[in-house]
């Protein structure tokens, strides 16, 4: 079993991971989902992995099954190849599989609507209200995409060629602004999705879905999710093209400007996104008393990651960790909705302060899943003490610049005796006997410990 110590605000958290001494298993793990998937944002809750946002639409691909793949120099006269060079034929087939990928995003939205949204709408197995909520904006998408399509083949010659798409690509991307709102909404789409699928007739619906060839083993969700999949593959697409596209060819400028307008694109979107799942979780958090709220999680806007965990007594809890604040939540179900209450006093991380609550210093240890999810949690702390470490640093250098510890002077008191305190770093050691009991009380906060301990 390992133990990381997480000094936060004179707390200390512990997340362990206690291995079976057995054969080993051959069980993949399943990957982290960030930021992205969003179709992993919440997942069942017996299967629950940690979540992250941090760059939740780059990371998290749809699990999909995937169709016969189509090649330009299958689909079209063979013969033409002894004209076109080996860069040529490469920059060829990237441009008809982009224009393939639209086709085949345009068919599975228009599936989703009609296998699922109509007959369940008119079986009444759901209410118009639930669809709208869990299908979000997805109609528009179709005709966005069918747009590109048209204007992509349009631009391809008789021969099954194309010269230039970068303008063509220029000219369109600004439309996918409008993922702003179908991403946004995926959090709550998801959560809401999951809830109905308690109803036997959702479940019964789906699952009969599920098995018919029409949905080539992908459940409602993956076909929810494909158009965000689609959404982060763009940058890959066009690189593609750039990188089979000679230098002097007069369509490279326009690719580099669309490659730089999707990245933009999609960096905001992943934002909104992010804020979107901040907001959802911190509207999910009950509590017991008024002095659980903290302004430090009313003001967050970023959720570095969550999810379930187990303290030393086996008792479930659901942590958050946002920008500046741990929050220990117990899962709770309330008029049929998951919410999360609050389990004890919110924890102020990664400052430079000595913090007590009602005169206790509060100590947590917490067993992850396995040794993945253990490890994301790890790094989800650290990249955290990494950006508070460079806003503290920017503070020091900029007067003006807001220090972090400013949203809890009222609640934490600034280390007495900095120059008594050991600064201990983040680190490995394999030395069991560790001994953590003797470390100064005014200890370096933003410190990170990872010890092995024998169980």
């Amino acid at each position: 079993m390992s133990c990381v110590i997480f000094n936060g605000c004179r707390c200390e958290v512990f997340i362990c991971c206690v291995f079976d001494l057995q054969e080993p298993s051959t069980k993949r793990v399943k990957p982290l989902s960030r930021v992205t998937s969003l179709a992993s944002l919440i997942p069942p809750v017996k299967a629950a992995p940690l979540k992250r946002i941090g760059q939740t639409l780059q990371i998290a691909p749809a699990i999909t099954k995937r169709r016969d793949s189509k090649l330009w120099s299958e689909t079209f006269d063979v013969g033409l190849g002894h004209m076109l060079s080996s860069k040529e034929i490469k920059r060829q087939e990237a441009i008809f599989e982009l224009s393939q990928g639209e086709q085949d995003l345009i068919e599975d939205l228009k599936l989703a609507k009609k296998a699922y949204h109509d007959p369940m709408l008119k079986l009444s197995i759901m209410t118009e209200h639930e669809l709208n909520q869990i299908f979000g904006t997805l109609d528009s998408l179709i005709p966005l995409h069918e747009g590109l399509l048209s204007q992509l083949r349009e631009a391809r010659k008789p021969d099954g060629s194309t010269d230039h798409v970068g303008h063509i690509l220029v000219d369109w991307l600004p439309c996918l602004e409008t993922y702003n709102g179908y991403c946004s909404n995926q959090v709550a789409a998801k959560a809401l999705l999951d809830h109905k699928k308690q109803d036997h007739r959702v479940h019964d619906f789906l699952q009969r879905c599920l098995e018919s060839p029409f949905s080539r083993k992908l459940d409602l969700w993956n076909f929810l999710d494909i158009p965000r999949s689609r959404l982060v593959k763009y940058p890959l697409l066009l690189r593609e093209i750039l990188k089979h596209t000679p230098n002097d060819h007069p369509d490279r400028q326009h690719l580099d400007e669309a490659i730089n307008m999707i990245q933009s694109i999609v960096a905001d979107i992943n934002t909104q996104t992010g804020e979107s799942e901040c907001r959802y979780y911190k509207e999910r958090l009950l509590y017991l008393e008024s002095g659980q709220r903290d302004l430090l999680i009313d003001s967050s806007r970023i959720l570095s990651c969550h999810g379930d965990l187990k303290n030393n007594r086996g008792v479930k809890l659901h942590v958050f960790l946002f920008q500046d604040v741990l929050v220990i939540t117990r899962p709770i179900t309330q008029n049929e909705q998951l919410w999360y209450q609050l389990y004890r006093q919110p924890i102020p991380n990664f400052f430079r302060v000595a913090f007590r609550s009602g005169g206790q210093l509060q100590t947590h240890c917490f067993q992850a899943s396995d040794a993945f999810n253990k490890q994301q949690w790890l790094n989800c702390i650290r990249q955290a003490k990494e950006a508070v470490g460079s806003a503290e640093s920017e503070a020091a250098r900029n007067p003006s610049f807001p220090s972090p510890q400013t949203a809890s002077q009222d609640r934490a008191r600034p280390c007495a005796q900095p120059s008594d305190c050991s600064d201990c770093s983040m680190m490995d050691t394999t030395d069991p006997s560790t001994d953590l009991s003797g470390e100064c009380p005014h200890m370096d906060l933003t410190d990170v410990t990872v010890t092995p301990v024998k169980v």
